[in-house]
């Protein structure tokens, strides 16, 4: 079908697309039942329905159906209405509402619930103590006294309300409370503003407490502590001042004397009946007299009274005499007026009998020697320094030093002697094997290559040195000393590792052994026994194979025959002069002689030659050392041996020693004169006997 031309479902009447709409995409032609609709321009995004009507897809609008729907619109045509709220944006297909940050529900017309903001509600609030949470950024609105980006913190001090932007009223050190600014007063202060002292008789938080003072005395109105007034002492101001003291908080001290009273206020004297002045200084009676007339002679110790009463007669002591005359001193534990002041002296201290004051006993100081000598220190008023080392204890009233575990000497200088140790090194050592002992405790520290409570024990295989923490680092070897971690290598192997197998030559322990093979043997490393070289045999290699044996340990047997010599090392074959081949059975070719047949024989006239030696074995007839001398005259046959019977000047046959007689001579030997034998009448023939020579004549 041509593209642009729409054809319904069921059709009954056959179309066909006109030329022009074949030829102009922007046309559309619609067959609708039996008819044609033509729409003059294309429908963009949707399908002609009818003549110039185009039905637009959803989202889309306008006559062609180009215009995309405005935001406020959507569906076919963009003819509904969207219903979205809050900015929310329209889908112009389905209209769905797309919610912007901070909103939810259909329509987008509800905010994020609370604890929820941001896109989709999704995101979870952060905001602490009660703080309001923006429904689209998240960002936290405190509540009145908190602050911070999560409105984690209190308000800064001085600050409080909505956003600590109030400033606080508080005064006198007063805490606002950062919420309200409630002013929380100090002690001592009261009013909405902490502006108002407590008054009088009152004091603590909010004053609400009731001062105890007694005798006039004012109460501190943070504390409620009494402020005293003169005369009067004690936590209350319930106590006069003690003998002897008056005024404010009884500082002051009284001056009357020959034992008037002080009043404890102004200190004013009440003075004893015979004294007068303001200080009752003044004695009614001349020195040395009393009595109402002052007729009596005191009966006082001169030197160690102050007065004798003008009235009575009774003797005032001077500090630290006592008795009725005042002639004893006082008893130890006393001191002062009348010896009745108790001593404060401690630590077995004397103290002067006048002025109380504390004789320190050795190795205490201080007003009433309750202090011991600074460490470091001993002696009276610990004015001595101790001489005492390494920790030692000195003894703060002798200076003597207790040592401490581990050392000895008069200040404790010298340590234990070696192999003992403890207090007063009185304990022996138990260390084994040049451990060494701590002084101190005893402890074992044991030399390299030791372990164990006493160092009585090796170092486990595999380790080394001081405590046994080094690991051997051996290649080939039984373990390494215990104490230097040199390897103990395997015989044949040497080295700082035992990683070298020993050079040649060398053997055993640490290759210290001298190899004793001979003839090329090489000699095992570990335990020094030779491996022959083929050829050779013993315990050192030093015997070659037996005849007839050749190769490593003589396995193999000789295969030379003729008297060939065997090499005891591969098996090859010295030939016997005149033989030749591999196992030598193969004689010298004819004219060839001696080893390995390499000389030309140099015989002559038939005469055999030696394979061995190349000497000339002459045929009968010849002689000389190449067979080419004729046998000497007179001889003939084999080896010139035979001497020859010719007679008469005969020649003899150098070879067989035949005759040839000289004319006139016959016979086997020539021994015969033809003219003998023509002169007995005797005949001559030619003799044909084997046993004649051929030729020969004969007389007969």
């Amino acid at each position: 079908m041509e593209p642009n031309c729409v054809v319904p479902e069921v059709q009954t009447t056959p179309i066909s697309c006109s030329r022009q709409a074949q030829s102009n995409p922007s046309y559309d032609i619609v067959v609708i039942g039996s008819g044609i609709s033509h729409c003059a321009e294309k429908c963009v995004h949707g399908r002609c329905v009818a003549p110039s009507t185009c039905q637009c897809e959803p989202g889309w609008g306008g006559p062609d159906c180009s215009s995309a729907c405005d935001s406020n619109h959507w569906g076919p045509h963009c003819s509904n209405r969207c219903q979205c709220q809050n900015s929310a944006l329209c889908n112009p297909i389905t209209g769905a509402c797309i919610c912007q940050p901070g909103y939810r529900g259909w329509r987008c017309e509800e905010v994020c619930e609370a604890g929820t903001y941001g896109n989709g509600c999704q995101q979870k609030c952060l905001c602490q103590n009660g703080a309001a949470c923006h429904h689209v950024t998240g960002e936290c609105k405190c509540s009145p006294g908190y602050t911070g980006a999560f409105c984690e913190d209190l308000c800064p001090p001085g600050k409080h309300g909505q956003q600590c932007e109030e400033r606080c009223p508080c005064q006198n050190g007063g805490v606002c409370h950062h919420v309200t600014g409630e002013c929380s007063c100090p002690a001592g202060w009261m009013g909405t503003v902490c502006g108002q002292p407590c008054p009088e008789g009152r004091f603590g938080r909010n004053c609400s407490q009731e001062c105890q003072c007694h005798n006039g005395g004012m109460c501190v109105s943070s504390s409620g502590q009494c402020l005293c007034s003169p005369g009067y002492t004690g936590e209350r101001c319930q106590e006069e001042c003690p003998v002897g003291t008056f005024g404010v908080s009884c500082r002051q001290t009284c001056r009357c004397e020959n034992g008037a009273k002080c009043y404890h206020i102004s200190g004013a004297c009440l003075c004893e009946p015979g004294y007068t002045g303001e200080m009752c200084e003044v004695r009614l009676c001349p020195e040395g007299h009393y009595g109402l007339k002052c007729d009596k002679r005191c009966p006082c110790h001169a030197e160690n009274t102050r007065s004798c009463h003008p009235m009575s007669g009774e003797c005032s002591c001077q500090p630290g005499w006592s008795g009725t005359y005042c002639n004893e001193t006082c008893t130890p534990g006393f001191f002062g007026e009348s010896c009745q002041q108790v001593c404060q002296c401690q630590n077995g201290a004397d103290c002067h009998s006048v002025t109380g004051e504390c004789i320190c006993a050795p190795g205490f100081k201080g007003s009433d020697c309750s202090t011991a000598c600074p460490s470091g220190t001993h002696g009276i008023n610990c004015s001595a320094t101790c001489g005492c080392k390494n920790g030692a204890q000195c003894s703060s009233v002798d200076g003597a030093c207790s040592c401490k575990a581990g050392w000895h000497g008069v200040h404790c200088s010298i340590n234990c002697p070696s192999g003992t140790w403890g207090l007063g090194c009185n304990l022996t050592c138990m260390c084994g094997n040049g451990g060494a002992c701590n002084a101190l405790n005893g402890q074992c520290t044991c030399a390299p290559g030791w372990r164990g409570e006493r160092c009585d024990l090796h170092c486990q295989d595999g380790t080394y040195g001081m405590d046994c923490r080094e690991r051997c680092d051996c290649s080939h070897a039984d373990g390494c000393h215990p104490s230097t971690g040199y390897c103990r290598c395997l015989a044949g192997w040497t080295g700082i590792h035992c990683d070298s197998v020993c050079a040649e030559g060398r053997w055993g322990p640490n290759c210290s052994l001298p190899c004793n093979c001979k003839n090329g043997a090489s000699c095992s490393p570990d335990e020094g026994t030779c491996e022959c070289a083929p050829g050779f045999r013993g315990t050192t290699c030093q015997r070659m194979c037996p005849s007839g044996r050749f190769g490593k340990n003589c396995a193999w047997g000789c295969t030379c025959t003729n008297n060939g010599t065997c090499n005891p090392i591969d098996g090859s074959c010295q030939c016997y002069p005149g033989w030749i081949g591999s196992d030598c059975s193969q004689p010298c070719p004819p004219g060839q002689w001696g080893p390995n047949c390499i000389h030309t024989c140099n015989c002559h006239n038939g005469a055999y030659c030696s394979a061995y030696d190349g000497e000339c074995k002459c045929t009968p007839g010849w002689t000389g050392l190449y067979c080419t001398q004729r046998c000497p005259l007179g001889f003939y046959g084999k080896d010139c041996s035979q001497t020859c019977q010719c007679k008469n000047g005969a020649d003899c046959d150098h070879i067989s020693g035949h005759c040839t007689c000289r004319t006139g001579f016959m016979g086997r030997h020539c021994e015969q004169s033809e003219f003998m034998c023509h002169q007995n009448n005797y005949r001559t023939q030619d003799t044909h006997d084997r046993s004649e020579s051929w030729g020969q004549k004969s007389c007969y």
